[in-house]
């Protein structure tokens, strides 16, 4: 009979047990700055969207406005170039016009005089090179501002506005990207759940990437669970299963949400059949009874293949 006994006892599988487990949250420091504000304590429970810590924002914040000022130079230049030349600025360019063609007139009378008088050897031909070079000049002056007044007066170019068009789109994305940099040092809660942990304190400076906030998300925990591997087969996502929580009386109904498809404490090699049963496969049930929302993780579970109805 004894021996009827151990048989049987060893031909049950062996247990499918775990932990209860919440899903897990690491608010990591976006920028290596001060903590200025920790308004949550461990335990506490937290709302999504609240503010769990604040980062020191000066040199953001300054480069958020060196951004701002950027686009509003930009902006400025766009539209004075989509503008064109104001009426003041071509009237200034018109006269300047009239001025150099009057010193053109008076540069070639004067070198016309002293073209008469060199012929008559009363000028030195060196002076008279030097009225012609002033003569030059004169005329070089009108046609410079005559090639302004042009521009001015047909405006300014396509290439031009689209040009300026481009720098102010460029100088509101770096604004963008600046303000959403600002708005990350503010750590806020992913979703509904309750501190675990604050590795830092307030004043401390953590390095880029480093938890700042640990918490874990609200709602019905799930169990974590080893399969062993006599039993993987008949593990699959999808099926009802029956959860023995430690401390709970009644048992709770689950749902196989994952199993993985490598056994844990692998590799192994060249298995017998013995050792192929010490094999076990990580899964994860989601627990569907409102009774177990306010279960704590970490408690010991058993699951058992017989759902509850």
């Amino acid at each position: 009979m004894l021996a009827l006994l151990a048989a049987c006892e060893s031909a049950q599988p062996p247990p499918v047990v775990g932990t209860l487990a919440r899903h897990r949250f690491e608010v990591a420091a976006s920028a290596s700055e001060t903590i200025v504000q920790l308004p949550v304590k461990e335990g506490q429970r937290v709302q999504r969207g609240q503010l769990l810590a604040a980062l020191d924002d000066g040199v953001q914040g300054a480069s958020r406005d060196a951004a701002a000022a950027e686009l509003q130079r930009a902006q400025q230049r766009a539209g004075e170039l989509r503008n064109g030349a104001r009426p003041e600025e071509i009237a200034t360019v018109a006269a300047q016009l009239k001025a150099a063609e009057a010193m053109r007139e008076q540069s070639a009378r004067e070198y016309q005089r002293l073209a008469d008088l060199a012929q008559r050897g009363l000028v030195a031909p060196a002076e008279l090179d030097r009225q012609r070079q002033a003569r030059d000049s004169a005329q070089a002056s009108v046609e410079a501002a005559q090639a302004q007044l042009q521009l001015l007066q047909r405006g300014t170019r396509r290439e031009q506005v689209a040009q300026a068009n481009a720098a102010q789109a460029t100088a509101a994305a770096q604004l963008a990207q600046q303000q959403a940099q600002l708005g990350r040092l503010q750590l806020l809660a992913p979703v509904d759940g309750t501190i675990e942990a604050l590795p830092y304190r307030l004043g401390e400076r953590p390095p880029l990437g480093a938890p700042v906030v640990i918490m874990l998300a609200s709602g019905a925990p799930f169990a974590r669970v080893y399969v062993p591997e006599p039993l993987r087969a008949r593990f699959v996502a999808g099926q009802r299963v029956r959860v023995s929580v430690d401390g709970v009386e009644a048992p709770l109904a689950g749902t196989v949400r994952f199993i993985a498809g490598e056994a844990s404490f692998t590799p192994y090699f060249a298995l017998t059949q013995r050792d192929r049963s010490r094999l076990v496969y990580v899964a994860e049930i989601d627990i569907d009874d409102a009774a177990a929302r306010e279960l704590p993780a970490g408690v010991p579970v058993e699951v058992s293949l017989e759902a509850i109805p």
